[in-house]
């Protein structure tokens, strides 16, 4: 994986395919295999980048609180390195907060793709998702919070491999400094943000403010939504299929 250092911080990426540019920002403390789920259908008619932030993976681990201004620069010094002039952004949880800060922030955001977010951080609380990397059965058992009943039952086997991706999330430390961001982060005024967007969102969503999501597509001016009752957090990954389809369809759409 290439990477790029900004204020002494190595961050690692990685991207494939070619065509308009479409970045992916995983959530608290978890790394690039969040988007594995997206990955392979968005590469090859877009070029997709996906990054480990600040105390994931192979990146520097971060040495202060990080704010949703670090982040938003972060990413944009990583699609800098890549060479895209413009970008469309994908975000999930945490993540989906950064893409509503890059784009208030940042000229070259264009479409953006907010699965599970909020325009607060006070809207979500990601606490049960923590465990040790280095603690597989841990890791295991806090995806109870990330997935639905429905989901965990049917696939023992994706939650099985999940565990063992998690091994280079964030550790507590990290995990902590990251979660600072959510801290006072407010995204209002939405109607300032006028790019284009499509808020995904899973009807069983135990991390979210129940009105979240909704609050956030009527928040935002230009704003599509996609719900999907019986998934969880992650609903990107319990329904990738549908969700593929749609921000595809979203992508492709003319602004």
């Amino acid at each position: 994986m290439p990477t790029v250092e900004r204020d002494g911080v190595e961050l690692y990426y990685e991207t494939a395919g070619s065509g308009e540019t479409v970045a992916f920002v995983p959530d608290v403390g978890t790394g690039a295999w969040l988007w594995g789920w997206q990955h392979a259908a968005l590469a090859g008619p877009y070029e997709a980048v996906v990054w480990n932030p600040r105390g994931t993976g192979k990146s520097s681990r971060p040495d202060g609180d990080l704010s949703m201004r670090t982040f938003a620069n972060d990413l944009d010094a990583v699609l800098k390195d890549t060479g895209a002039s413009a970008t469309h952004v994908v975000g999930c949880g945490l993540g989906a907060m950064v893409a509503l800060e890059y784009a208030r922030r940042k000229g070259r955001a264009r479409k953006l793709v907010l699965v599970s977010g909020a325009a607060s951080g006070e809207a979500y609380d990601p606490e049960p998702l923590f465990a040790a990397p280095d603690d597989d059965r841990a890791c295991r058992a806090t995806l109870r919070s990330a997935f639905s009943d429905g989901f965990r039952a049917e696939h023992p086997e994706a939650l099985d491999d999940v565990a063992a991706w998690r091994s280079e999330d964030a550790d507590r430390e990290s995990w902590d400094r990251q979660h600072a961001a959510l801290d006072g982060w407010d995204a209002e005024p939405l109607y300032e943000i006028d790019n284009a967007a499509l808020v995904v969102d899973g009807g069983s969503d135990e991390l979210l403010d129940a009105d979240a999501s909704r609050d956030l597509a009527e928040g935002l001016p230009r704003a599509d939504r996609e719900t999907f009752p019986d998934a969880g957090h992650f609903a990107h990954a319990e329904r990738s299929r549908a969700v593929n389809d749609a921000i595809l369809g979203f992508l492709d759409s003319a602004d």
